[in-house]
């Protein structure tokens, strides 16, 4: 792929590009109709083992599209690698963020529940007779 193309070369390779994108993106929505249950009711993936493969067929192909798109439609495969490297490197370094951020997000989330819970349990009073905490022997006598 090296050096020039012609017009009619770099519009087939472009034509050959988009239909690569598009038979994934209808595998893609294909395996999602089924794993959701809209083609076949009885057979959902939803949870366990079938819900993670799921998941990663599905992330798997979005990378596939997101490097091929990255590639070949921004000419990233015909740079040095200086370059493509100084355009990836911080794409890595945001997906991280990202995953960081929803990370946070959750663990406030939580704590946020929990907070929640604790105001509003309902505290029982102690009767006023009797003391409370820690009695050291020979206090009380009774």
């Amino acid at each position: 792929m090296a050096g020039h193309q012609t017009y009619e070369e770099q519009k087939a390779l472009v034509f050959r590009g988009l239909m690569i994108l598009g038979l994934v993106t209808i595998v893609e929505v294909i395996i999602a109709l089924f794993a959701k249950g809209h083609v076949i009711p009885s057979i959902r993936f939803t949870e366990g083992f079938g819900h993670y493969l799921y998941m990663l067929l599905m992330v798997g192909f979005s990378l596939f599209k997101a490097y091929f798109i990255i590639f070949y439609f921004m000419h990233m495969a015909y740079e040095v690698r200086g370059l493509v490297l100084s355009v990836l490197l911080p794409t890595t370094l945001l997906i991280w963020a990202i995953i960081a951020f929803f990370q946070e997000g959750s663990s406030w989330g939580a704590r946020r529940e929990q907070i929640k819970e604790k105001n509003e349990e309902i505290v029982n009073p102690t009767p006023a007779g009797k003391p409370q905490g820690y009695m050291l022997p020979g206090t009380m006598k009774g």
